[in-house]
């Protein structure tokens, strides 16, 4: 069982300001941000959505980039017991709309440059007041400046119900993979677990710095790189985006970042380009966390070759899971799996009837712990069916070995059958990775109308510059894959489509397929 020193986020930033007031809890360009100075912040904005009205239990939204005002916003909409609701900002007016409509969402505070996309949605939402980050041209009685309630709001909150640990902090909006997106409503207990659990794991003090350049609206990015060193008194690095790239490098040599998250698709990049010696030289970088997606064998390796100071933690977890669930530790790591569960969390492996299946064989995924979200907003029924006596349903496919390490293997639903035989699309995926020239690739399984089974297709993406041919990589995949696994089609790509944190979109190259966007080879 885990103990638990807060009961909701604000106590964490009032005994932070309390104990180390002059701290710098946030560095931003050529601004730092103190915990005391935070703090102040985040009570100034907190009266502000008060004295509007803003209740216990209400939902306000963000769609924000990476900033000092996300952060300011989350600690104060929840100091009032309110729900913060962040979106992920590459969405569209219609998609915004409908997750908007579907937690009912009070207000919307957002950034300025997102405007094109946002600026209307009064006329289709339950939106009342929308508060501006940065310039916009237009203010006036429900358009606000977040700069100017910073300089004009009182301090003082009145007559405020704190929120406890069992109360709702956030809701998080799954990819919608399938179907409508749906909102993952997350504790305080739930996000308080994956702090304490991952301060653990990591062996996190205040003297580590967090660097922040993917999207913060990412629930690995919120839990991992925000709450958490601000759970232990560390300092955050905020960079707005991962463009340039020679920035991020550039904030995490000049701040001395010790603590660096990315994706598969940044760790393959950092691979190719030619790091400065300096950096490679100066840099106080002790641990690189993967997630998101897997890393090759090849990228694993091959990285671990060429940053020997630190340490790459490859990991596991999903929204419904506040999300971290599994990563290696810094004692014991295993290429190819995303380690053992976080401490107090249990992971088993089940087959279609919900029994555990002996140690190596594939199943399903199943986590209990007080990760393990309250359920999705508004979908009881979704709900009963992905939690099961405490049991969430993943929709993972994995095993465990003897030591109870764990291995993704791959998504229920990205499973290929043809001809009655389970395919794992990852376990092909890595060996197109080893083929020299090969930048990314995805194998999906499409369903062939004439004979009623799965065709196995790969769209491989090249690195810049390499020209593949496909008689030679069929040639090297007969030598390293049983024939019935091989691709019927291959596909060579210019570029794979991704998601804001740099997954491949598997289901857009299905839609394509399907749709005849791409015709299939004869």
């Amino acid at each position: 069982m885990l103990s638990y020193p807060y009961q909701n986020f604000y106590e964490v930033m009032e005994a932070n300001a309390k104990n180390d007031p002059r701290k710098t809890a946030i560095f931003m360009e050529n601004q730092k941000v103190s915990y005391l100075l935070l703090k102040q912040k985040i009570d100034t904005f907190a009266c502000f959505l008060e004295f509007s009205g803003i209740k216990h239990g209400e939902k306000i939204a963000m769609i924000v980039s990476n900033s000092v005002e996300f952060i300011v916003s989350l600690f104060a909409i929840t100091k009032l017991g309110a729900i913060a609701v962040p979106l992920n900002t590459f969405l569209k007016k219609e998609e915004f709309e409908y997750i908007l409509n579907d937690c009912s969402a009070k207000m919307l505070i957002c950034s300025a440059s997102l405007s094109n996309e946002t600026k209307n949605l009064y006329d289709t939402t339950s939106i009342e007041k929308i508060i501006w980050c940065d310039d916009y041209p237009h203010l006036d009685e429900r358009n606000y400046s977040f700069s100017e309630i910073e300089t004009h709001a009182d301090k003082n909150v009145y007559g405020i119900k704190r929120p406890k640990l069992d109360d709702l902090a956030c809701i998080v909006y799954t990819s919608g993979t399938t179907g409508k997106p749906k909102g993952a409503m997350l504790s305080y207990r739930n996000i308080f677990s994956n702090a304490i659990a991952g301060a653990e794991s990591f062996q996190i003090t205040c003297k580590d710095r967090f660097i922040v350049f993917l999207p913060m609206f990412h629930s690995f990015t919120l839990s991992i790189m925000v709450l958490l060193p601000m759970f232990t008194c560390s300092s955050i690095v905020i960079v707005r985006s991962v463009f340039p790239f020679a920035n991020v490098l550039k904030q995490t040599l000049l701040k001395q970042v010790t603590i660096f998250l990315g994706v598969p698709t940044l760790y393959n990049a950092l691979l190719k380009a030619k790091i400065p010696w300096y950096f490679m030289w100066f840099n106080n970088v002790r641990i690189f966390i993967s997630g998101s997606a897997p890393l090759s064998e090849q990228s694993l390796n091959d990285f671990n070759a060429k940053f020997k100071k630190a340490t790459l933690l490859e990991g596991y977890g999903l929204s419904e899971c506040s999300p971290a669930v599994c990563v290696n530790r810094l004692n014991h790591q295993k290429p190819l799996s995303v380690g053992l569960p976080l401490p107090s969390y249990e992971v088993k492996i089940v087959n279609e009837e919900r029994m555990e299946v002996k140690t190596g064989e594939v199943g399903e995924i199943m986590v209990k712990g007080d990760c393990v979200m309250q359920g999705y907003l508004g979908y009881a029924d979704a709900t009963d069916e992905t939690i099961l006596n405490g049991w969430l349903l993943t929709g993972d496919l994995g095993k465990k070995d003897s030591d109870g390490f764990i291995y993704i293997v791959d998504r229920k639903k990205d499973l290929i059958i043809s001809k009655g035989i389970n395919i794992y699309p990852r376990e092909i995926e890595e060996v197109i990775y080893k083929y020299e020239g090969v930048d990314a690739v995805a194998v999906i399984g499409v369903r062939d109308e004439q004979t009623k089974d799965e065709d196995v297709l790969a769209f491989i993406q090249p690195k810049e510059g390499e020209k593949l041919h496909e008689i030679e990589l069929r040639s090297y995949l007969k030598q390293h894959l049983a024939n019935f696994k091989l691709p019927k089609h291959i596909y060579f790509v210019e570029e794979l489509p991704k998601n804001a944190t740099g997954k491949v979109l598997k289901r857009v190259l299905k839609e394509k397929v399907q749709n005849g966007g791409i015709l299939r080879k004869k």
